[in-house]
C-alpha cells in the first residue's frame, strides 16, 4: 500500500496504489456492459462497497456533476474517480480503461463487417439484431420520460424538441440551446416543472465531511494550466488536419463533427443518435440508414459507453471516402473519432471538478440543465421513431407540408419478420427485465434463422 495524502478522500487504511487501481478499473471496462445504469451500479459496488475507496457522499457528488455534462457520464464518473484517488494520471487511467476495451472490440466487429457483411448468415445475424435495438430504444425512451417529465413545462419542452426535430428539421445543438434559454427563464417565474428530482440529492454536509486531495482544491492557476494543455489536444489536432488534408477531406469533417458531437451530447448517446443519423446518413453520406441500427446493436453488445457507436460511424465514413486502402481509411477514421469524442471528457472534468460545489449551487444553471433533459426525451422519440420507420419498412419518403417535413413510409414494404422480433424482444425488456445481452444475441440468432429459412 502507498502512504495516505493528507487529504485523502478516502477512508485511512483503504488507500488504492496506482496498480491496484488500475486491476480494479480495467475490470469495470471489461465487465461495463447494459448501458449508464448498469455501469454506474458497477462502479458503486467496486469503488464504494467492496473496496471502499469512496464514501457514499463523495461517489454521488461525483455522479451528480457528471450528469451535467455533455458526453457520457458513467466514463466521466469513471474518470473523475480516478481523479480523486491519483490526479490527473488516475484520471487519464481511469478514464481509458473504460473505454479502450470496447472501442477495441467494436473496431474489430465494424472491420468484419466491412469484410463479410454481405455474407447471407451475417446479413441475417444483423437484421435480428437491429430489429431487437427498437425495443431497445424504446426502453430508454421510457426510461428517460419516467426520469425528466416531472410537470406540464416539462412534457411542454419534450413535445416541442419532437416536432422541432423530427419535423421541422432543426439542429440538434439548436435545440439543446434553446432548451437551456426556456429552463433558465422559466426559473425565473419558479416553474415547479424543471426541479432536479432526476439527481440523488447529496447534502453540503455529506459532501463537506469527506476531505478533499489536495490535487482537488480550486485553484486559478492549475485551472488555466489544465484548460490550455486540454485545448491543445483537443484543437491542435483539429487544426493539422485541416492544414495537412484540407477543410473538405473526411477525415477533417469527421474531426470538426465529432468535437461539436462532443460539446453538445446532453442526454448521452440515445440523445444524440438522432442528429448523428441525420448528419452522417443524409448529409455526409457515410452509411446508410439500416446501418446506423447496425452500429447501436454492435455497441450495445460492447463493453463501454454507448456513445461508441460513433467509432463505427468514423470507421465506415472514412473507410469509404478517403483515399486510403479502406481497411488504413476505416482505422484512421475511427482513431479521428476516438480522440475528438473523449479528450473534451476529460478536460471537463480536470478542469470542472474543483469547482463542482459552485456549479450545483448555481439554481438558474440546475432549471436550464433540467429543461435540456426534458427535451433529451422528445430526441429520443425521435429517435425510435426514425429507427421504426427504416427496420420495418423496406422503402421511407417524405413529404413536405408547410414548414413540415412528415415521413411517409410505403405500406407494401412492411417487413413482418422485423416486426415479430421487435415485438418480442421488447416484451423481453420491458415485461421480463431479460438480459440485454442475452436478448441481442437470441434475437441476432433468430434473424439469422428467419433468413436462412425464407421468411
Amino acid at each position: 500500500m502507498s502512504p495516505i495524502p493528507e487529504t485523502s478522500p478516502v477512508a485511512p487504511g483503504a488507500h488504492p496504489t496506482l496498480s491496484e487501481a488500475f486491476s480494479v478499473f480495467a475490470r469495470i471496462g471489461l465487465l461495463s456492459f447494459g448501458g449508464p445504469a448498469g455501469q454506474i451500479a458497477l462502479m458503486h459496488r467496486y469503488l464504494v462497497e467492496e473496496h471502499k475507496w469512496l464514501d457514499e457522499g463523495r461517489f454521488l457528488h461525483a455522479l451528480n456533476y457528471c450528469m451535467l455534462l455533455p458526453g457520457p457520464e458513467a466514463m466521466q464518473l469513471a474518470t473523475y474517480a480516478g481523479w480523486l484517488l491519483h490526479g490527473v494520471r488516475g484520471g487519464l487511467m481511469a478514464g481509458l480503461l473504460f473505454v479502450l476495451p470496447g472501442a477495441v472490440v467494436l473496431v474489430a466487429l465494424t472491420m468484419a463487417y466491412m469484410l463479410v457483411g454481405e455474407v447471407a448468415i451475417v446479413q441475417g445475424l444483423l437484421f435480428g439484431l437491429k430489429a431487437a435495438v427498437l425495443a431497445v430504444v424504446l426502453e430508454a425512451l421510457i426510461k428517460v420520460s419516467r426520469r425528466a417529465l416531472k410537470g406540464p413545462s416539462a412534457v411542454a419542452i419534450a413535445v416541442a424538441a419532437f416536432v422541432a426535430i423530427a419535423f421541422l428539421g432543426i439542429a440538434f445543438p439548436a435545440i439543446i440551446l434553446g432548451a437551456a434559454l426556456i429552463g433558465a427563464v422559466l426559473h425565473l417565474f419558479r416553474s415547479p416543472g424543471f426541479r432536479r428530482r432526476d439527481a440523488t440529492p447529496v447534502s453540503a454536509d455529506a459532501v463537506a465531511d469527506t476531505p478533499l486531495p489536495s490535487w482537488a482544491r480550486p485553484s486559478l492557476s492549475r485551472l488555466v494550466s489544465i484548460v490550455s494543455v486540454w485545448l491543445v489536444l483537443w484543437f491542435g489536432p483539429l487544426l493539422l488536419l485541416h492544414a495537412a488534408l484540407g477543410e473538405r477531406h473526411v477525415l477533417a469533417v469527421e474531426a470538426s463533427f465529432f468535437s461539436k458531437m462532443a460539446a453538445v451530447t446532453f442526454g448521452g448517446a440515445y440523445a444524440v443518435l438522432a442528429y448523428v443519423a441525420q448528419q452522417a446518413v443524409e448529409v455526409h453520406g457515410w452509411l446508410r440508414p439500416d446501418e446506423m441500427l447496425t452500429g447501436l446493436g454492435l455497441a450495445e453488445t460492447t463493453p463501454g459507453p454507448l456513445i461508441l457507436v460513433l467509432v463505427f460511424v468514423g470507421y465506415l465514413g472514412a473507410a469509404r471516402f478517403s483515399a486510403l486502402d479502406p481497411l488504413l481509411g476505416g482505422l484512421a477514421g475511427a482513431l479521428v473519432t476516438l480522440w475528438f469524442t473523449f479528450v473534451p471528457c476529460f478536460l471537463w472534468i480536470f478542469a470542472g471538478a474543483p469547482y463542482v460545489e459552485t456549479v450545483r449551487n448555481v439554481r438558474w444553471l440546475a432549471a436550464a440543465l433540467a429543461a435540456v433533459t426534458a427535451a433529451v426525451v422528445g430526441v429520443i422519440a425521435n429517435l425510435a421513431v426514425w429507427f421504426a420507420l427504416h427496420v420495418l419498412f423496406g422503402e421511407v419518403n417524405a413529404y413536405a407540408v408547410g414548414p413540415f417535413d412528415l415521413p411517409a413510409p410505403d405500406l407494401a414494404s412492411f417487413d413482418a419478420a422485423a416486426a415479430v422480433i421487435a415485438l418480442a424482444a421488447g416484451i423481453a425488456l420491458l415485461r421480463f427485465h431479460a438480459n440485454l445481452i442475452a436478448v441481442l444475441m437470441l434475437s441476432a440468432l433468430a434473424g439469422a434463422a428467419m433468413l436462412l429459412v425464407g421468411i
